[in-house]
């Protein structure tokens, strides 16, 4: 079967070599006209999408909270985990670990059922989380399961095709369960629901889950997001176990980048005279340290760390303009904002670039809690924080995705981040949000209160972790956990869109909903999220609909007055 499978995949390497993408050449096969062709159709479609994810390598984030029952907020957590690796789907399920504290090879040599295991014992794997992003590799077909047709459906715009799929007697172990959407164009399936069989075995558990698919190209669907929770697993000897969890890969894009391809977009203006760069006037100590921090940004990015320049960031560098303008700072060179894709709470400076994380950037309140947050960032560099010299040689920085965690690191010393809290403060009474920082406080106060038991969320792997202000929490109002009319943060994801292929981000803009109950807050909690799935369109069929419905195109960057 291995060899087999190794031809296979030998066979359709030059197909699939420049992104997977070779699905738009194939001659479009007759729609099927009985639900058996329909079935028959998703099979052989969704063997081709095993194929196709074992030419990618994406980053895999697998985030866990551990509930415990609270007689009025419902549940909270009261401990937590968090994964952080390079999935090696060409090995099968292998997720590499990028966190400089952390291996989980010895884990799948201990669990032979690694594969379909989320859960040993109390401990948690996470080569079990990334096993759900396929509903089987091997033995998805009649033989092994039976479908049944229940209804259409639309999930955000895609119309899909809904079954159940429950696996036949004596199928074996690790077959999966539950309801799948298949869209009805291509029969790809976009959607399933379930768990793998036995819930419970010798080795662990199986956990339910909730896997959804990207539409990232004609006829290309890509794994990017999966919600799994137990309510009440009973679990010998730990007892009974509650938690939910997210997981989220990007970075698929790194993989079939073409540095050729970009090297021949290059233009050169030739029209223009080049000014001789020995008569400019710029300080060689300045150019060395900017040399630094383009070559770690650079890395960064391309390791898939940092998502590329994007609306976030104009947002971001909006807020720290007002707040340079209104303390008469004129920094040079000039500071930029980037956005870091993890989920982890921290924030940072290279050179004179301020890097805030995905997860931060999602659970802030307001404007205003952005700006402490982003103060803390300015101040540092005001203060004069550098980066090592060691960046600026090229060498430091020419690390792989999976080593980039251990071996760069962006901390500033205690003392440092102290000085800079304190110019903070000082930058912010003079700020247009001087008299709004009341929400901060608050944000502060409730990142103290959940700090020991969401101690892997509240911490940090490349940079600093997010100071809380004694002078800020000190002049903000009480935290009123049950007060449903104060939100001192935001649920885990609330804010920020992640792209799984080009790892760009976006702002969300959801409907504004009044609370009900203070167990609706949940504050830097994950929640069950239902994607809206949209089918891909091309950049430029995109910007067409755009403009004929009058709306602002989101991806343009106007030139600044």
């Amino acid at each position: 079967m291995a060899s087999g499978l190794r031809c296979v995949l030998a066979a359709s390497l030059g197909l699939i070599f420049a992104g997977g993408l070779a699905a738009q050449t194939q001659p479009v096969p007759a729609r099927p006209d009985t639900l058996a062709g329909v079935v028959d159709r998703i099979i052989a479609r969704e063997h081709q999408e095993v194929a196709t994810l074992r030419h990618y390598r994406p980053i895999v984030e697998t985030y866990i909270q551990e509930m415990r029952p609270d007689p009025q907020l419902g549940s909270v957590p009261q401990k937590d985990h968090y994964f952080l690796g390079v999935a090696e789907l060409s090995k099968g399920v292998v997720d590499q670990s990028m966190l400089p504290h952390q291996d989980t090879g010895w884990k799948h040599k201990l669990n032979p059922l690694k594969d379909f295991t989320s859960m040993v014992g109390s401990a948690y794997s996470p080569a079990g989380f990334l096993q759900m992003v396929f509903v089987d590799q091997t033995y998805f077909d009649k033989q092994h399961y039976k479908f049944d047709y229940v209804r259409q459906e639309f999930l955000g715009s895609v119309k899909c095709l809904v079954f159940d799929v429950t696996p036949r007697p004596k199928s074996g172990n690790g077959r999966f369960e539950g309801r799948i959407w298949v869209e009805d164009q291509d029969y790809a399936i976009v959607r399933f629901n379930g768990v793998f069989m036995p819930v419970a075995s010798t080795f662990g558990w199986n956990l339910h889950f909730d896997s959804w698919r990207a539409n990232v190209a004609p006829n290309q669907w890509i794994p990017s997001y999966i919600f799994s929770a137990e309510s009440d697993l009973r679990d010998f000897p730990v007892g009974r176990v509650s938690f939910r969890s997210q997981t989220r890969l990007w970075g698929y894009n790194l993989k079939v980048r073409n540095p050729e391809q970009e090297f021949s977009q290059l233009t050169v203006e030739s029209a223009k005279p080049i000014q001789d760069q020995a008569d400019a006037s710029n300080d060689g100590e300045e150019d060395w340290e900017s040399e630094g921090e383009a070559n770690v940004i650079d890395r960064l990015e391309r390791n898939g760390l940092l998502a590329p320049i994007g609306p976030v960031d104009k947002v971001m560098e909006t807020v720290v303009n007002n707040l340079e303008v209104t303390n008469n700072l004129d920094v040079e060179p000039a500071i930029h904002c980037r956005v870091l894709l993890t989920s982890t709470l921290e924030a940072f400076t290279i050179g004179h670039t301020i890097v805030v994380s995905r997860g931060l950037l999602g659970v802030l309140p307001d404007e205003p809690t952005l700006a402490t947050v982003l103060a803390q960032q300015l101040g540092s560099i005001v203060i004069g924080t550098q980066l090592p010299d060691a960046y600026s040689f090229n060498d430091t920085t020419m690390v792989s995705t999976a080593d980039t965690m251990k071996r760069m690191s962006f901390r500033s010393p205690e003392s440092d981040q102290q000085a800079a809290v304190k110019k903070a403060m000082e930058l912010l009474k003079n700020s247009p949000y001087k008299n709004q920082l009341g929400t901060a406080g608050l944000f502060f106060k409730q990142l103290a209160a959940d700090q020991k038991p969401l101690s892997s969320l509240i911490s940090a792997n490349l940079g600093n972790q997010v100071l809380m202000a004694d002078q800020l929490m000190q002049a903000a109002p009480q935290l009123k956990p049950l007060a449903v009319n104060q939100i001192a943060a935001l649920p885990l994801g609330s804010r920020i869109l992640l792209n799984s292929w080009d790892d760009t981000v976006a702002l969300a803009k959801p409907k504004p909903v009044e609370l009900l109950s203070a167990r609706a807050k949940m504050p830097f909690e994950i929640t069950a999220s239902l994607p809206y799935l949209n089918r891909y369109q091309s950049p430029n069929a995109a910007a067409a609909d755009l403009a004929k419905a009058d709306i602002p195109n989101p991806n343009s960057h106007p030139n600044p007055k």
